[in-house]
């Protein structure tokens, strides 16, 4: 039976591999008063933390447990280390009451009870070296009474270099001890700087919203840590180099930012083949449960959040608008398929997609990548789009997209930009009716604008690498890709007013 973490917000359960659940410290009465008051002071501090109304000191359920994300070292801390900052739960508690404790405050200070330790084992022989010597001194004396006037007088003399010899090393200590001290900070801050570079797990944090827009396109952490957790459930862990962390970052760099694969192999420490291995497993687990989000909402929903623009110029009747967009692509080796993938409104080779978005902006339809070379009609009608209207919609298109007969057997309704079809100018009422749809229309194309300015990947030229089918799937990666992106689209703001 799967064990769930108790703390408020958390969705970790046994079924997230990798994650760890600990019990909640249990009150020792029988080991000492000592260990009496540290382990009630330890489950007070537990039950603090959580937070919880059926949580009290006294009542805590068998089954309660705390997983290993609300500690900075993925455990808690041993019981009577009370200083460390895992000795009771601190992160992502989903409240501000506790705040999360500080690691580099409690390794500053195990450093200084370290240092102070080996001065005083580095003092100890010194100490007893100089009794030992003071000892036989006043043995030698004592044996021989007829020296004992001239050692009372030359004490003095002796006496000086003695307590030059000891000031020499006690300086010498000093010297030493600050050095260590100095390159134990340097160690640590060394460690940090490679956390940061390896990007680890705690490269982000609550507040680094502008970090998460930057490297990801997500409006901020929690949605990223959302996301996370939607990745872990689905993937199968193995013995990786990357944490989930690392690997669903580097794939939202790579999508977001373009980066190069060279580049990112030199930031995470691993080699090229890693990087495309990962990049192409985690956006098949990504589109695996992303591609859910993209849905056509019903007639009722619609019409309830429909903006009063749409109401003035069609009443509720739009359900969507739609758009074909392109994206560059290298020139296949493939004779047939360099023909069918040159365009000739972009007089290059593209990959052409079908995007259709509701009033309010969400993208609700997407089809599988054509070939540049195929009309919009074709795709419309041979996507899967006509099989998501219902009698009355109104649909707002292109010029290019002649599909009136075949929405109009739906009993469906396609509103276009008028054609002066040979007239010398346009009448007064298809002129008022164009401005209508063009001034509705051009949402489409700034849904489409924001998903290619948010991940720069489908701004730039694909690879044929990417275009070519996922083994044992009807899509290719490129599918894929394009789904991911404009499914964490639909996470973030939209850009319809």
């Amino acid at each position: 039976m799967p064990r769930y973490c108790c703390v408020k917000g958390c969705s970790s359960n046994t079924r997230h591999l990798g994650i760890k659940f600990f019990r909640f410290p249990v009150h020792r009465k029988d080991r000492g008063q000592q260990m009496e008051s540290i382990t009630r002071r330890r489950r007070l501090a537990w039950v603090a933390a959580v937070r919880r109304k059926n949580i009290t000191f006294n009542h805590i359920s068998e089954g309660m447990r705390v997983c290993s994300l609300h500690f900075h070292k993925g455990q808690p801390a041993y019981e009577m280390m009370e200083s460390d900052a895992d000795w009771a739960p601190s992160l992502r508690l989903g409240h501000t009451d506790i705040k999360p404790t500080d690691c580099a405050r409690c390794e500053r200070r195990c450093n200084r009870e370290q240092l102070r330790n080996n001065m005083q084992q580095e003092t100890m022989p010194q100490q007893d070296e100089l009794c030992d010597h003071h000892v036989l001194d006043n043995a030698e004396v004592h044996a021989d009474g007829t020296e004992e006037s001239n050692t009372d007088q030359t004490g003095e003399a002796q006496s000086h270099p003695e307590q030059e010899s000891d000031t020499s090393q006690c300086s010498g200590c000093i010297t030493k001890s600050g050095e260590i001290n100095r390159l134990r900070e340097e160690n640590q801050k060394l460690r940090q700087q490679l956390n940061r570079v390896k990007f680890s797990d705690g490269f982000f944090s609550e507040n680094d919203t502008d970090k998460v827009r930057h490297y990801t396109g997500l409006p901020n952490y929690q949605t990223y840590m959302e996301v996370l957790s939607f990745f872990m459930s689905v993937t199968s862990y193995k013995k990786t180099l990357l944490t989930p962390f690392q690997m669903l970052l580097l794939t939202l760099m790579r999508l977001r930012l373009d980066v190069s694969v060279y580049v990112l192999s030199d930031l995470f420490l691993v080699s090229t083949s890693t990087v495309y291995r990962v990049f192409s497993d985690t956006v098949s687990h990504l589109y695996s449960f992303l591609r859910h989000s993209i849905i056509w909402p019903d007639r009722d929903t619609l019409r309830k959040v429909m903006p009063h623009q749409f109401v003035q110029s069609f009443g509720n009747r739009v359900a969507v608008i739609i758009d074909c967009f392109e994206i560059f692509t290298e020139r296949p080796s493939n004779v047939k398929a360099c023909a069918q993938m040159f365009s000739s409104y972009k007089h290059n080779h593209t990959m052409k997609y079908l995007i259709g978005i509701t009033p309010k902006g969400a993208i609700c339809f997407l089809s599988k990548g054509w070939g540049g070379r195929t009309s919009d009609k074709h795709i419309t009608l041979n996507s899967g789009f006509l099989n998501k209207l219902m009698p009355g919609d109104i649909v707002l298109a292109d010029r290019g997209f002649d599909i009136q007969e075949n929405v109009g057997m739906l009993c469906a309704e396609v509103k276009v930009p008028a054609f002066t079809k040979g007239m010398s100018q346009l009448d007064a009422k298809d002129v008022e009716e164009t401005r209508k749809i063009a001034h509705l229309r051009i949402h489409v194309e700034r849904v489409i604008g924001n998903v290619n300015q948010k991940y720069k990947l489908l701004a730039g030229t694909i690879p044929i690498s990417l275009i070519l089918p996922c083994e044992g799937e009807d899509v290719t990666l490129l599918d894929k890709v394009v789904t991911v992106c404009c499914a964490l689209t639909n996470l973030c703001p939209t850009v319809c007013k």
